[in-house]
Formats: C-alpha cells, structure tokens, sequence
C-alpha cells in the first residue's frame, strides 16, 4: 500500500488546482469535459425571403428546411410587407418539418439559434419573437446570431464534403446585400479588410438580369446563360477604387448605357447576344473579385482563402478561385451550395459554437435591421 503523506497529498492538491490550459486548472478542465453531452440546435432563419429552420446535432446538419417566397417574382424584388407575411404563415411548418426530417422532437432541444440582424426588420421580427417564446416555453438557451457571421462559419459545419479553414483566413462574403473581404481570428474574431462603397456584387447581377429583361432572382440565370457564352465577347469599364474596396454602381450604369446604345442600333441585340453579354458581365465581375482577393494576400499574407454567401454559388466563381490553389498556390475553400444561400443550418451552427462557450441571449434581445460583422 502506498503511503500518502500530507506533503503528497500537497503536492497533487496543487496540481489539480494549477493553471495549464488556455486558463483552466486540470480540475476545472475535468468537470468541463464531464459536462459535455449530445446537443441538439434549432437554428432559425427569416433575414430576407427565406423561412428556414435547422437541426444541428453536436456540429452535423440532421435536418435543413427552406420555405421560399415565389411570391415576389412579380415585382422583380423582395417587398418586405410581403415578405414578413410569408414567415408569418410558413414558420411553424417549417420548424415542425426541421424536427420531423432530424426525428426528434421539441423536448429533445439543447437551446434555439435565430438570426437577429443584419436584414429586413418585418422579416426578422418574426423569427426572434418564434424564437424567443419557444425558447421560453420549453425553458432552454436562447442564442442570437449574426447573419453575416453566420455564412461565414457554415464552413464549420460538420460535412465529408467541405473542408474546413485554418485561423487565420480571408472570407470573401458575396451576397444581395453585402461584398467584404474578412480576415477571420478565430470563430467569432472578424476584421473587415475593405468593402463595397456603394452596392452589393449580387445587386450587380440582379440589376443586369433586369436590364437584360431576365426575371427575378436574375443572378443564378445570368450564370445559367454564361456557359453558353463568350466571355470576352464584350468589355466593360472596371470601377477605380482603393486595393481593398469595391463599387458596382459604375458598373451596372456602364452595363445599363451599353444595351440601350446597341439595342438603338439593332432592336434585336439582347435576343441575339444574350449568352455573350451574361458571360462578359461575369467575366467582368469574377475580375474585380479576384483582383481584391490577390490584393488581401498580398497586404496580410494569409493564403487561406474561402468564400461565403448567396453570390458564392456562381459556378465562375467558384471555378475561378479553385483554380489559384494551382496558380498562387492559395488553399481554398467553397462551401456545400445549400449552405451558400440563406439557410437556418448555418444559424445553428453558429449557435453550437456559441452553447460550448456558454455565450447565450437573454429574452430582452431585439431585432436588428442593421448589425455588422464585427458586433
């Protein structure tokens, strides 16, 4: 039998209670490991004109829900009346068949993860109010989530088919609403290295496909009619702004002037060149983002570089920068295309980050219209 002097019993005392990671004593470490269990997320999305709710369980997507609204096709945009209408009526199913596709039920729940900002008010309104009286109901966390942080870290979602970025990297976030370079810390450390001075590279599509008389939302057909194309057919005047900043007003006025002069000259010109001039514009924008990119890497020296957001689903895009792996020798990463567009399973992720590090909302959090990526 071993001995255990007072001077032994001392001495493990003082182990158990020292200091050695990250701020933990070996006995604090203990009870945290201990303390881990299975956790199921409910993430809830309604930023725009997507009604979306996600299970996440302990990182890994089990249920991913989306109700869109065909409703504003016939405006050529969202209407934001119409749009917080829409969540009103598909919320409750949709987070009635999250739950049904991950089979679990609403008892099962570890905490609820909702998007709170940034995006249309009327639409926001009516995800936080769900989910801050389920929450309250069933008597778990609640968990706020940035909208914008949240593209970013769906490359943090548990999934054989995505790769996952080293801290530091570069986040290009392309979207409707948004066009940054980020510089990501770690998961919720983000530093905007430059931004749009006016509007969004998705806005730069949209309003083309308008232009061309393509239906809304225009980008995905202006990508659809690019394959076909020629993309040096046309050239069009890139913006001159600071290494890290972006502007497509100048843009979209120079696509705007260059159709009604050709279509003076021959009434038929979108008809007869419409695979042309979709691939030109492309051509033209995958340019300006690609440029800003290189730009990023040369002033910071990370060369882990991925992309996020609704505009990152454009197969040129997603080409172009897949092929400077072998041309600048960058790692790059692409997200799953249903994590790309609005979707509620990057809101529960973020929400499984944020329960580990026990950072929750109370019930007197707000929707915010307007949030950065920083707050």
């Amino acid at each position: 039998m071993v001995k255990i002097t007072n001077r032994t019993a001392i001495f493990f005392i003082r182990l158990i209670t020292s200091t050695f990671v990250n701020g933990y004593t070996i006995l604090t470490l203990y009870f945290k490991l201990m303390s881990i269990k299975d956790l199921y997320i409910l993430g809830i999305e309604s930023s725009c004109d997507d009604t979306s709710a996600a299970i996440i369980y302990n990182g890994k997507v089990l249920s991913n829900v989306v109700a869109g609204q065909k409703i504003h096709e016939a405006y050529g945009g969202v209407v934001p009346e119409l749009a917080s209408r829409a969540h009103q009526q598909n919320i409750v199913p949709v987070v009635h068949q999250a739950l049904k596709v991950a089979n679990i039920n609403k008892n099962q729940l570890s905490a609820i993860a909702f998007t709170n900002g940034p995006g249309l008010m009327g639409s926001l309104l009516v995800g936080t109010s769900f989910a801050k009286s389920m929450a309250l109901s069933l008597r778990i966390p609640l968990i706020a989530v940035n909208h914008m942080q949240a593209h970013i870290l769906a490359h943090f979602i548990e999934d054989e088919n995505q790769s996952v970025p080293p801290f530091p990297f570069i986040c290009l976030t392309i979207s409707g609403g948004h066009t940054q370079l980020v510089k990501v810390t770690n998961y919720f450390e983000f530093e905007i290295l430059g931004e749009t001075t006016d509007d969004a590279v998705g806005e730069a599509f949209d309003k083309t496909a308008k232009i061309l008389g393509l239906p809304y939302p225009g980008g995905p057909l202006i990508d659809k009619y690019a394959l076909l194309g020629n993309p040096k057919a046309f050239s069009f005047t890139k913006p001159k702004v600071g290494d890290l900043e972006f502007s497509f007003s100048g843009l979209k006025t120079g696509i705007l002037y260059f159709i009604q002069k050709n279509i003076k000259e021959n009434p038929q010109f979108i008809k007869q060149n419409l695979p042309d001039i979709c691939a030109s514009v492309q051509r033209t924008i995958v340019e300006i983002l690609m440029e800003k990119i290189y730009n990023a890497v040369k002033q910071t020296g990370i060369t882990h570089i991925a992309i996020a957001g609704g505009v990152s689903a454009n197969s040129e895009i997603r080409k172009t920068l897949k092929a400077t792996e072998q041309l600048h020798g960058w790692n790059t990463y692409i997200p799953k295309f249903e994590y790309t567009t609005d979707n509620a399973a990057m809101i529960g992720i973020v929400g499984y980050l944020k329960y580990l590090q026990n950072s929750f909302s109370n019930q007197s959090i707000s929707a915010r219209a307007r949030l950065g990526i920083e707050d």
